[in-house]
This record gives structure tokens, C-alpha cells and sequence, in this order.
């Protein structure tokens, strides 16, 4: 299931670049496309009542991941109506930050199911290690420091990214790039965090040189990174290094973003 949870290892297993190696959270994005300006200038005042649905979903996946963290701990698997709701959020958390990131134009619906719409994840059910479950907040630390500063430094310099969307009515590929893959690492960070997947948050530089050489199934599977694209995501880092170090203290509202039932972070505002 490409939007949500597939409670089965699917029969193409081995396509669309995991090469038959491990299976990571894929964000299908189509590639950068006119948008209509005015869109572009109301974004975040247009997605106002879609933070509030994510924010109350947030709310809830939270408990729900509790009950799922205690029954992985016993199954050494998710039951499948808790992988079923915790993808289901986090596949509307991920199409209303794309949207919020000026990915895409089009507006997310207020609907878990959305099969037309352009944005869409896919999960498969992966059997879980126990002791990663149970050492689980322990372990996504590093990757969320680093998803912390990927997202600061992004909203950093998101005002410039607005500002060419209002003038060109489009992204520029480094920019659709950079922006791409801040929103697909936060995406896996969350399915880690809630037990959707056992693999470990990777390829906020773009995909390895194995996997982007694979056919391309949209404009971020596999995600291809140019150079400016990558200058701008370590520009992402620095400037969340900076921003952190000027406060005095690393935040960590990102592990609580992406922790259980993950809300939007600070891309999707």
C-alpha cells in the first residue's frame, strides 16, 4: 500500500530501489511543477486547519505507539491495526508538510485514504528486533539531532525558498531536491520512531550511488541529489548547528515531533 501500511512483504519486493536489500520508507513525490503564485504567497495560512488536524492526530498516535511499543515488545511485530493507524498519519503528516515545503501545489486532503493525490509513502511490514524496540527513544537520538538541525536550518532559510516560488511559480530542482529529502528523512525518522520499520533513518544526502541508479519511480524514488542540491542540505545542518549553539542548548522538539505518532515538524510550519 502506497499510501499507508502493507501488512504483507509485497510480491515486488525487490523493485523500485531497495534492490532486494533493506527495506526503507519511500516518499513518492512527482518533480517540481508550475504552482499558482497566490498559493504559494497563503501557503501556510491556507494549511492553518490541516496543523490542527495533524496536531490532534499527533495527540493520539502518541498513545497509540505506547500500546503498539508494549505489544512489539511481545510479538516482535506491530498488530496491524496499529501499523495500519500510525501509517495512515503518518502519510497525512507527510502530504501536509510537502504541501507546507511547496513540493507541491495541489492541497492535501482531509482524508487517511488519498490514493490521487500526487504526495504518497509506502511501508511494508518488516518483522521488528525486540531489543531495538525496547531500546528504541535510546537509539533514534543521533538520527533525530540530525533531523532537528536539518528542519532548523531549513525554516532558516525558508523565506528565501517562498519568495522564488512567488516569483518563478516554481522550485528550483536544488531546491526541490534539498527540501525533498529534509521531508523524507523526517519521514523515516518518524516511521522508525513509531516501529513502522526496523531500518535506521538514512540518505538525507539523496540516495546511494547503487540505489539512483535504479529506474526512477518518481521524482524522489530514488532521490537523486546534484551538488547544489547537497550544498543546500549541508547549508540546512550548518545553519540548525548555528541556530542551536546560539540558543545555548540542541533542541530536542524533534524527537517529540517524530517520536510516537509524529506531527508535522517544523517543514510542514
Amino acid at each position: 500500500m502506497a499510501a499507508g501500511w502493507e501488512p504483507r512483504p509485497s510480491a515486488d519486493a525487490g523493485a523500485h530501489g531497495d534492490g532486494g536489500a533493506e527495506w526503507r520508507p519511500a516518499l513518492d513525490v512527482p518533480p517540481p511543477g508550475r504552482q499558482r503564485r497566490w498559493t504559494v504567497l497563503l501557503r501556510w495560512l491556507l494549511l492553518l486547519p490541516q496543523f490542527i488536524v495533524v496536531a490532534l492526530l499527533t495527540f493520539v498516535a502518541f498513545f497509540v505507539t505506547i500500546a503498539g511499543w508494549f505489544s512489539a515488545l511481545v510479538l516482535g511485530r506491530l498488530p496491524d491495526p496499529i501499523a495500519s493507524f500510525l501509517g495512515s498519519v503518518l502519510a497525512y503528516q507527510t502530504r501536509v508538510s510537502a504541501s507546507a515545503a511547496l513540493l507541491v501545489d495541489r492541497y492535501p486532503p482531509f482524508s487517511f485514504d488519498a490514493p490521487d493525490y500526487p504526495v504518497r509513502i509506502e511501508l511494508r511490514a518488516t518483522p521488528l528486533n525486540r531489543l531495538a524496540v525496547l531500546f528504541r527513544l535510546i537509539l533514534m537520538i543521533p538520527a533525530a539531532i540530525v533531523s532537528s538541525l536539518a528542519q532548523s536550518g531549513w525554516f532558516a532559510v525558508s523565506w528565501v525558498f517562498w519568495l522564488i516560488g512567488i516569483v518563478l511559480g516554481r522550485l528550483p530542482e536544488p531546491v526541490f531536491g534539498a527540501t525533498a529529502a529534509v521531508v523524507r528523512y523526517r519521514m523515516r525518522l518518524a516511521a522508525y520512531a513509531t516501529m513502522l520499520t526496523p531500518v535506521y533513518p538514512k540518505g538525507l544526502l539523496g540516495d546511494a550511488p547503487d540505489a539512483a541508479a535504479q529506474p526512477a519511480y518518481s521524482a524522489t524514488r530514488p532521490l537523486r541529489l546534484g551538488t547544489g542540491a547537497q550544498v543546500l542540505v549541508w547549508l540546512f545542518l550548518l545553519l540548525g548547528l548555528a541556530g542551536h549553539l546560539t540558543s545555548g542548548t540542541i533542541d530536542y522538539d524533534d524527537t517529540g515531533d517524530d517520536r510516537p505518532g509524529a506531527a508535522a515538524g517544523r517543514v510542514a510550519g
